[in-house]
Protein backbone atom coordinates (compact mmCIF):
# COMPACT_ATOMS: atom_id res chain seq x y z
CA UNK A 1 0.00 0.00 0.00
CA UNK A 2 2.59 2.23 1.19
CA UNK A 3 4.93 1.45 -2.37
CA UNK A 4 1.54 2.37 -4.41
CA UNK A 5 1.19 5.99 -2.31
CA UNK A 6 5.02 6.78 -3.37
CA UNK A 7 4.58 5.90 -6.76
CA UNK A 8 1.26 7.71 -7.25
CA UNK A 9 3.20 10.98 -5.23
CA UNK A 10 5.80 10.46 -7.89
CA UNK A 11 3.47 10.47 -11.00
CA UNK A 12 1.85 13.31 -9.35
CA UNK A 13 5.30 15.19 -8.95
CA UNK A 14 6.50 14.49 -12.44
CA UNK A 15 3.02 15.77 -14.14
CA UNK A 16 3.72 19.07 -12.31
CA UNK A 17 7.30 19.10 -13.64
CA UNK A 18 6.02 18.40 -16.99
CA UNK A 19 3.43 21.00 -16.80
CA UNK A 20 6.48 23.39 -15.04
CA UNK A 21 8.57 23.21 -17.84
CA UNK A 22 5.85 23.72 -21.07
CA UNK A 23 7.54 26.44 -23.09
CA UNK A 24 3.59 26.94 -24.70
CA UNK A 25 1.29 29.70 -23.50
CA UNK A 26 -1.70 28.12 -21.01
CA UNK A 27 -4.28 29.37 -23.39
CA UNK A 28 -5.49 30.60 -27.03
CA UNK A 29 -8.02 32.61 -28.49
CA UNK A 30 -8.64 29.76 -30.35
CA UNK A 31 -9.09 26.85 -27.84
CA UNK A 32 -10.42 23.92 -30.76
CA UNK A 33 -10.06 23.69 -34.76
CA UNK A 34 -13.96 22.84 -34.18
CA UNK A 35 -16.79 25.23 -35.82
CA UNK A 36 -13.83 27.22 -37.77
CA UNK A 37 -12.41 27.14 -41.31
CA UNK A 38 -8.69 27.27 -42.05
CA UNK A 39 -6.82 27.80 -45.20
CA UNK A 40 -3.16 26.45 -45.91
CA UNK A 41 -1.59 29.83 -46.48
CA UNK A 42 1.70 28.95 -49.26
CA UNK A 43 3.58 32.38 -48.80
CA UNK A 44 5.93 31.58 -51.27
CA UNK A 45 5.82 34.01 -54.31
CA UNK A 46 9.08 35.53 -54.61
CA UNK A 47 10.25 39.26 -56.64
CA UNK A 48 13.80 39.90 -57.86
CA UNK A 49 13.49 43.16 -55.64
CA UNK A 50 11.93 41.68 -52.55
CA UNK A 51 15.01 41.11 -50.17
CA UNK A 52 14.68 37.92 -50.92
CA UNK A 53 17.26 37.67 -53.37
CA UNK A 54 15.61 34.66 -54.99
CA UNK A 55 14.75 35.86 -58.42
CA UNK A 56 10.90 35.19 -59.01
CA UNK A 57 9.71 32.31 -56.83
CA UNK A 58 6.45 30.36 -57.72
CA UNK A 59 5.70 32.59 -60.66
CA UNK A 60 8.15 31.20 -62.74
CA UNK A 61 10.96 28.65 -63.48
CA UNK A 62 14.87 28.79 -62.93
CA UNK A 63 14.12 32.58 -61.24
CA UNK A 64 12.71 33.89 -64.18
CA UNK A 65 8.65 35.01 -64.95
CA UNK A 66 8.27 35.53 -68.60
CA UNK A 67 6.76 34.46 -71.78
CA UNK A 68 8.40 31.37 -72.09
CA UNK A 69 9.00 30.84 -67.87
CA UNK A 70 5.28 31.23 -66.44
CA UNK A 71 4.07 28.91 -63.98
CA UNK A 72 0.60 30.42 -62.37
CA UNK A 73 -2.56 30.04 -64.06
CA UNK A 74 -4.37 32.81 -62.18
CA UNK A 75 -3.67 36.54 -62.02
CA UNK A 76 -3.81 37.76 -58.28
CA UNK A 77 -5.76 41.11 -58.11
CA UNK A 78 -3.51 43.62 -56.81
CA UNK A 79 -5.58 46.99 -56.50
CA UNK A 80 -5.50 46.54 -53.16
CA UNK A 81 -1.58 45.93 -52.32
CA UNK A 82 0.51 48.46 -50.88
CA UNK A 83 3.56 47.31 -52.70
CA UNK A 84 3.59 45.64 -55.95
CA UNK A 85 6.08 44.66 -58.66
CA UNK A 86 6.05 45.56 -62.17
CA UNK A 87 6.20 42.20 -64.60
CA UNK A 88 6.78 41.60 -68.54
CA UNK A 89 3.14 40.91 -68.98
CA UNK A 90 0.94 43.70 -70.81
CA UNK A 91 -2.50 43.90 -71.03
CA UNK A 92 -4.17 44.89 -74.21
CA UNK A 93 -3.54 48.21 -73.31
CA UNK A 94 -0.33 48.58 -73.10
CA UNK A 95 -0.13 48.67 -69.34
CA UNK A 96 2.46 46.54 -67.68
CA UNK A 97 1.01 43.77 -65.16
CA UNK A 98 2.19 43.53 -61.51
CA UNK A 99 2.12 41.07 -58.61
CA UNK A 100 2.93 40.61 -55.39
CA UNK A 101 5.64 39.08 -52.56
CA UNK A 102 4.99 37.46 -50.21
CA UNK A 103 7.85 38.58 -48.34
CA UNK A 104 6.11 41.92 -48.09
CA UNK A 105 4.86 42.52 -44.45
CA UNK A 106 2.13 44.84 -46.41
CA UNK A 107 0.91 41.23 -48.37
CA UNK A 108 0.72 39.83 -45.25
CA UNK A 109 -1.26 42.38 -43.50
CA UNK A 110 -3.76 42.71 -46.15
CA UNK A 111 -4.21 39.25 -46.49
CA UNK A 112 -5.10 38.76 -43.32
CA UNK A 113 -7.25 42.25 -42.90
CA UNK A 114 -8.99 40.17 -45.58
CA UNK A 115 -9.59 37.09 -43.29
CA UNK A 116 -10.98 39.09 -40.70
CA UNK A 117 -13.42 41.48 -43.60
CA UNK A 118 -14.87 37.89 -44.66
CA UNK A 119 -14.91 35.73 -41.55
CA UNK A 120 -12.06 33.25 -42.77
CA UNK A 121 -11.33 32.05 -39.21
CA UNK A 122 -7.29 31.51 -39.96
CA UNK A 123 -4.53 29.76 -41.76
CA UNK A 124 -2.25 26.63 -41.61
CA UNK A 125 1.26 28.44 -42.63
CA UNK A 126 3.37 25.72 -44.78
CA UNK A 127 6.77 25.03 -43.76
CA UNK A 128 7.99 22.19 -46.20
CA UNK A 129 10.82 19.68 -45.39
CA UNK A 130 13.52 21.72 -47.09
CA UNK A 131 13.14 24.80 -44.72
CA UNK A 132 13.05 22.94 -41.73
CA UNK A 133 16.06 20.96 -42.76
CA UNK A 134 17.96 24.39 -42.89
CA UNK A 135 16.61 25.53 -39.16
CA UNK A 136 20.04 26.70 -38.23
CA UNK A 137 20.07 29.81 -40.89
CA UNK A 138 18.05 32.25 -39.14
CA UNK A 139 15.91 34.82 -40.90
CA UNK A 140 15.11 32.91 -43.52
CA UNK A 141 12.61 34.36 -45.60
CA UNK A 142 10.02 31.91 -44.64
CA UNK A 143 10.95 33.06 -40.86
CA UNK A 144 9.91 36.47 -41.98
CA UNK A 145 7.02 35.96 -43.07
CA UNK A 146 5.81 33.77 -40.37
CA UNK A 147 6.73 36.49 -38.45
CA UNK A 148 4.93 38.91 -39.71
CA UNK A 149 1.76 36.48 -40.04
CA UNK A 150 1.70 35.89 -36.25
CA UNK A 151 1.82 39.70 -35.71
CA UNK A 152 -0.87 39.78 -38.21
CA UNK A 153 -3.08 37.11 -36.98
CA UNK A 154 -3.15 38.88 -33.56
CA UNK A 155 -4.10 41.89 -34.60
CA UNK A 156 -7.25 40.62 -36.61
CA UNK A 157 -7.80 38.09 -34.00
CA UNK A 158 -7.48 35.53 -36.94
CA UNK A 159 -6.22 31.60 -35.60
CA UNK A 160 -2.86 30.78 -36.83
CA UNK A 161 -0.68 27.21 -37.13
CA UNK A 162 1.87 25.39 -38.36
CA UNK A 163 1.94 22.42 -40.96
CA UNK A 164 4.66 20.43 -41.68
CA UNK A 165 4.77 19.47 -45.65
CA UNK A 166 7.34 16.04 -45.80
CA UNK A 167 7.58 17.26 -49.50
CA UNK A 168 11.43 17.65 -49.94
CA UNK A 169 12.23 14.85 -47.61
CA UNK A 170 15.08 12.46 -49.12
CA UNK A 171 14.41 8.99 -49.79
CA UNK A 172 17.68 7.96 -48.19
CA UNK A 173 20.17 9.29 -45.27
CA UNK A 174 17.00 11.47 -44.08
CA UNK A 175 14.27 11.09 -41.35
CA UNK A 176 12.26 13.63 -39.80
CA UNK A 177 14.45 15.05 -37.10
CA UNK A 178 14.78 18.09 -38.97
CA UNK A 179 11.47 18.88 -37.86
CA UNK A 180 11.89 18.47 -34.30
CA UNK A 181 14.78 20.91 -34.31
CA UNK A 182 12.73 23.01 -36.35
CA UNK A 183 9.82 23.18 -33.86
CA UNK A 184 12.35 23.93 -30.99
CA UNK A 185 13.62 26.82 -32.83
CA UNK A 186 10.13 28.28 -33.66
CA UNK A 187 8.76 27.97 -30.07
CA UNK A 188 12.30 29.14 -28.40
CA UNK A 189 13.13 31.99 -30.94
CA UNK A 190 9.92 33.10 -32.63
CA UNK A 191 7.92 32.49 -29.40
CA UNK A 192 5.09 30.88 -32.02
CA UNK A 193 2.80 29.13 -29.09
CA UNK A 194 3.65 31.74 -26.76
CA UNK A 195 2.44 35.02 -27.77
CA UNK A 196 1.10 36.55 -24.43
CA UNK A 197 -2.13 38.02 -23.81
CA UNK A 198 -4.83 36.93 -27.08
CA UNK A 199 -2.42 34.80 -28.69
CA UNK A 200 -3.91 33.53 -31.61
CA UNK A 201 -1.96 30.16 -32.12
CA UNK A 202 -4.56 27.86 -32.83
CA UNK A 203 -4.93 24.51 -30.19
CA UNK A 204 -7.19 22.14 -30.03
CA UNK A 205 -8.18 20.02 -27.24
CA UNK A 206 -6.39 23.21 -25.65
CA UNK A 207 -3.05 22.41 -26.65
CA UNK A 208 -1.26 23.99 -29.89
CA UNK A 209 -1.85 21.80 -33.06
CA UNK A 210 0.14 21.13 -35.46
CA UNK A 211 -0.26 19.80 -38.97
CA UNK A 212 2.20 16.86 -40.42
CA UNK A 213 1.48 16.10 -44.16
CA UNK A 214 2.43 13.30 -46.21
CA UNK A 215 2.18 9.97 -44.83
CA UNK A 216 1.28 7.30 -46.69
CA UNK A 217 1.34 8.67 -50.36
CA UNK A 218 2.80 6.32 -53.22
CA UNK A 219 4.22 8.88 -55.16
CA UNK A 220 6.61 10.28 -51.92
CA UNK A 221 10.42 8.97 -52.63
CA UNK A 222 10.71 8.19 -48.72
CA UNK A 223 9.33 5.03 -46.50
CA UNK A 224 7.17 6.24 -44.34
CA UNK A 225 8.32 3.20 -41.83
CA UNK A 226 11.97 4.66 -42.05
CA UNK A 227 11.67 8.55 -41.54
CA UNK A 228 10.69 8.43 -38.01
CA UNK A 229 7.31 9.60 -38.22
CA UNK A 230 6.20 7.79 -34.91
CA UNK A 231 9.42 9.44 -33.03
CA UNK A 232 7.95 13.00 -34.59
CA UNK A 233 4.52 12.12 -33.60
CA UNK A 234 5.95 10.99 -29.68
CA UNK A 235 8.06 14.15 -29.34
CA UNK A 236 5.35 16.45 -30.76
CA UNK A 237 3.10 14.92 -28.02
CA UNK A 238 5.30 13.59 -24.79
CA UNK A 239 8.66 16.19 -24.72
CA UNK A 240 8.44 18.14 -21.27
CA UNK A 241 9.35 21.29 -22.85
CA UNK A 242 8.01 21.60 -26.56
CA UNK A 243 5.76 18.83 -26.27
CA UNK A 244 1.93 18.65 -24.98
CA UNK A 245 0.75 19.30 -28.51
CA UNK A 246 -2.35 17.90 -30.85
CA UNK A 247 -1.40 16.56 -34.43
CA UNK A 248 -3.10 16.58 -37.26
CA UNK A 249 -2.15 13.90 -40.45
CA UNK A 250 -2.36 15.01 -43.78
CA UNK A 251 -2.79 11.34 -45.52
CA UNK A 252 -4.70 10.09 -48.54
CA UNK A 253 -8.27 10.10 -49.94
CA UNK A 254 -8.46 6.70 -49.83
CA UNK A 255 -7.00 5.94 -46.46
CA UNK A 256 -9.56 3.62 -44.98
CA UNK A 257 -9.04 0.93 -47.53
CA UNK A 258 -5.17 1.37 -48.42
CA UNK A 259 -5.46 1.68 -52.16
CA UNK A 260 -6.31 4.18 -55.10
CA UNK A 261 -3.97 7.01 -53.91
CA UNK A 262 -2.69 5.48 -50.48
CA UNK A 263 -0.10 3.19 -50.03
CA UNK A 264 -1.24 -0.72 -49.20
CA UNK A 265 0.54 -0.49 -46.21
CA UNK A 266 -1.53 -1.00 -42.32
CA UNK A 267 1.30 0.72 -40.57
CA UNK A 268 -0.36 4.56 -41.89
CA UNK A 269 -3.19 3.52 -39.96
CA UNK A 270 -0.98 2.70 -36.89
CA UNK A 271 0.20 6.11 -37.53
CA UNK A 272 -3.12 7.37 -38.16
CA UNK A 273 -4.44 6.04 -34.55
CA UNK A 274 -1.70 7.77 -32.54
CA UNK A 275 -2.49 11.59 -33.46
CA UNK A 276 -5.85 13.53 -33.18
CA UNK A 277 -6.48 15.07 -35.94
CA UNK A 278 -7.15 13.50 -39.72
CA UNK A 279 -7.57 15.18 -42.55
CA UNK A 280 -7.60 13.17 -45.73
CA UNK A 281 -6.15 15.17 -48.85
CA UNK A 282 -8.93 15.47 -51.69
CA UNK A 283 -7.57 18.12 -54.27
CA UNK A 284 -7.77 16.55 -57.78
CA UNK A 285 -9.75 13.34 -56.63
CA UNK A 286 -13.05 15.09 -57.15
CA UNK A 287 -14.43 16.82 -59.59
CA UNK A 288 -17.57 18.39 -60.99
CA UNK A 289 -17.15 17.08 -64.56
CA UNK A 290 -19.02 13.75 -62.67
CA UNK A 291 -22.45 13.08 -61.96
CA UNK A 292 -24.11 14.14 -58.83
CA UNK A 293 -20.84 14.56 -57.01
CA UNK A 294 -22.42 16.72 -54.18
CA UNK A 295 -23.80 13.39 -53.25
CA UNK A 296 -20.69 11.18 -53.82
CA UNK A 297 -18.70 13.17 -51.53
CA UNK A 298 -20.85 13.59 -48.95
CA UNK A 299 -21.18 9.42 -48.32
CA UNK A 300 -17.35 9.48 -48.64
CA UNK A 301 -16.77 11.95 -45.48
CA UNK A 302 -19.88 10.05 -44.11
CA UNK A 303 -17.88 7.23 -43.84
CA UNK A 304 -14.50 8.73 -43.14
CA UNK A 305 -16.43 10.18 -40.36
CA UNK A 306 -17.25 6.93 -38.86
CA UNK A 307 -14.27 5.44 -39.70
CA UNK A 308 -12.39 8.11 -37.38
CA UNK A 309 -15.05 8.26 -34.60
CA UNK A 310 -14.84 4.29 -34.14
CA UNK A 311 -11.34 5.36 -33.70
CA UNK A 312 -11.64 8.23 -31.08
CA UNK A 313 -10.16 11.02 -33.82
CA UNK A 314 -10.96 14.23 -35.55
CA UNK A 315 -11.78 14.70 -38.97
CA UNK A 316 -11.54 17.76 -41.03
CA UNK A 317 -12.55 17.31 -44.59
CA UNK A 318 -10.76 19.35 -47.46
CA UNK A 319 -12.56 21.50 -49.94
CA UNK A 320 -11.16 23.24 -52.73
CA UNK A 321 -12.45 26.45 -55.43
CA UNK A 322 -10.60 24.13 -58.37
CA UNK A 323 -7.74 23.41 -60.26
CA UNK A 324 -6.00 24.24 -63.15
CA UNK A 325 -1.89 24.17 -63.43
CA UNK A 326 -1.43 24.15 -67.16
CA UNK A 327 1.36 27.17 -67.14
CA UNK A 328 3.06 25.00 -64.23
CA UNK A 329 3.00 21.79 -66.55
CA UNK A 330 3.96 23.66 -69.50
CA UNK A 331 7.00 25.29 -68.06
CA UNK A 332 8.32 22.33 -66.06
CA UNK A 333 7.15 19.52 -68.54
CA UNK A 334 4.60 17.40 -66.58
CA UNK A 335 2.22 16.20 -67.98
CA UNK A 336 -1.01 14.38 -66.75
CA UNK A 337 -4.64 14.02 -67.28
CA UNK A 338 -4.76 17.69 -65.04
CA UNK A 339 -3.36 20.03 -67.68
CA UNK A 340 -5.73 21.73 -69.44
CA UNK A 341 -6.62 25.15 -68.69
CA UNK A 342 -9.52 25.13 -65.55
CA UNK A 343 -9.02 21.40 -65.48
CA UNK A 344 -11.21 21.02 -62.19
CA UNK A 345 -13.35 24.24 -63.26
CA UNK A 346 -14.32 26.54 -60.60
CA UNK A 347 -18.11 27.24 -61.83
CA UNK A 348 -18.23 30.55 -60.70
CA UNK A 349 -17.87 28.56 -56.85
CA UNK A 350 -20.88 26.15 -57.35
CA UNK A 351 -17.65 23.49 -57.23
CA UNK A 352 -16.36 25.18 -53.69
CA UNK A 353 -19.93 25.69 -52.88
CA UNK A 354 -21.08 22.34 -53.21
CA UNK A 355 -18.24 21.07 -51.58
CA UNK A 356 -18.52 23.20 -48.53
CA UNK A 357 -22.19 22.19 -47.65
CA UNK A 358 -21.97 18.46 -48.20
CA UNK A 359 -19.12 18.52 -46.21
CA UNK A 360 -21.23 19.99 -43.48
CA UNK A 361 -24.12 18.11 -44.10
CA UNK A 362 -22.27 15.30 -43.85
CA UNK A 363 -21.44 15.89 -39.98
CA UNK A 364 -18.29 17.88 -40.51
CA UNK A 365 -17.79 19.93 -37.55
CA UNK A 366 -14.25 21.90 -38.90
CA UNK A 367 -13.20 22.29 -42.80
CA UNK A 368 -9.36 22.61 -43.83
CA UNK A 369 -9.63 24.91 -47.38
CA UNK A 370 -6.95 24.20 -49.76
CA UNK A 371 -5.61 26.98 -50.37
CA UNK A 372 -5.48 30.64 -49.68
CA UNK A 373 -2.89 31.72 -51.65
CA UNK A 374 -1.91 28.73 -54.54
CA UNK A 375 -2.47 30.70 -57.64
CA UNK A 376 -0.34 28.35 -59.34
CA UNK A 377 -2.62 25.57 -59.12
CA UNK A 378 -5.58 27.25 -59.38
CA UNK A 379 -6.55 26.37 -55.61
CA UNK A 380 -6.38 29.65 -54.41
CA UNK A 381 -9.19 31.86 -52.47
CA UNK A 382 -8.14 35.11 -51.97
CA UNK A 383 -8.48 37.53 -54.65
CA UNK A 384 -7.87 36.92 -58.65
CA UNK A 385 -8.16 39.25 -61.67
CA UNK A 386 -11.20 38.70 -63.72
CA UNK A 387 -9.16 40.52 -66.25
CA UNK A 388 -5.51 38.87 -66.52
CA UNK A 389 -2.96 40.37 -69.00
CA UNK A 390 -3.82 37.38 -71.66
CA UNK A 391 -2.22 37.77 -75.02
CA UNK A 392 -1.18 35.32 -77.53
CA UNK A 393 1.92 34.62 -75.85
CA UNK A 394 0.55 33.95 -72.45
CA UNK A 395 -3.03 33.02 -71.09
CA UNK A 396 -4.00 32.91 -67.43
CA UNK A 397 -7.67 31.33 -65.98
CA UNK A 398 -10.41 34.16 -65.73
CA UNK A 399 -12.72 34.68 -62.37
CA UNK A 400 -15.97 33.35 -64.19
CA UNK A 401 -17.32 36.79 -63.82
CA UNK A 402 -17.27 36.62 -60.50
CA UNK A 403 -15.92 39.41 -58.34
CA UNK A 404 -12.86 38.81 -57.11
CA UNK A 405 -13.52 38.68 -53.55
CA UNK A 406 -16.28 35.72 -54.59
CA UNK A 407 -14.10 32.64 -52.64
CA UNK A 408 -13.18 34.69 -49.81
CA UNK A 409 -17.13 35.76 -49.50
CA UNK A 410 -18.18 32.05 -49.90
CA UNK A 411 -15.85 31.01 -47.11
CA UNK A 412 -16.97 33.20 -44.17
CA UNK A 413 -20.58 32.27 -45.31
CA UNK A 414 -19.75 28.71 -45.13
CA UNK A 415 -17.91 29.25 -41.53
CA UNK A 416 -21.24 31.04 -40.59
CA UNK A 417 -23.33 27.72 -41.87
CA UNK A 418 -20.69 25.34 -40.13
CA UNK A 419 -21.25 26.84 -36.74
CA UNK A 420 -25.24 26.99 -37.06
CA UNK A 421 -25.40 30.55 -37.48
CA UNK A 422 -27.13 30.94 -40.44
CA UNK A 423 -29.27 27.99 -41.97
CA UNK A 424 -27.30 25.01 -44.04
CA UNK A 425 -27.60 26.04 -47.88
CA UNK A 426 -27.06 23.45 -50.56
CA UNK A 427 -27.50 25.92 -53.72
CA UNK A 428 -24.45 28.29 -53.68
CA UNK A 429 -25.82 31.69 -52.69
CA UNK A 430 -25.95 34.82 -54.83
CA UNK A 431 -25.13 38.40 -53.44
CA UNK A 432 -27.34 41.03 -53.18
CA UNK A 433 -26.51 44.59 -53.50
CA UNK A 434 -23.07 43.75 -53.10
CA UNK A 435 -23.94 41.52 -49.72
Amino acid sequence: MRKQFYLLILVFCTHINLQAQSKHGKSSNFSSYKGLVMAGYQGWFRTPDDGAKKGWGHYGVGQKFDYENNTIDFWPDVTEYKKTYKTSFKYPNGEYAAVFSSLDKSTTELHFSWMKQYGVDGVFMQRFFGVARNHIETNKPQDIILKNALQAAKENNRAIAVMYDLSGLKATDEDCSAIIEDWKMLVNQLKITNQGENQPYLYHNNKPLIAIWGVGFPDRPYDTRKIGINRLIDFLKNDPEYGGCSIMLGVPTYFRELDKDCLPDPYLHEIIKSVDILMPWMVQRFTPLVHNIGSHLRDHIIADIAWTKTNNLDYVPVVTPGFSWRNLSMSTKKTDRYTAYGAIPRLGGKFYWEQMSNAILAGSEMIYVAMFDEIDEGTAIMKVSDNPPNSDKAFFVNNDGVPSDHYLWLTGLGAKMLRKEIPLQILMPQKVNGN
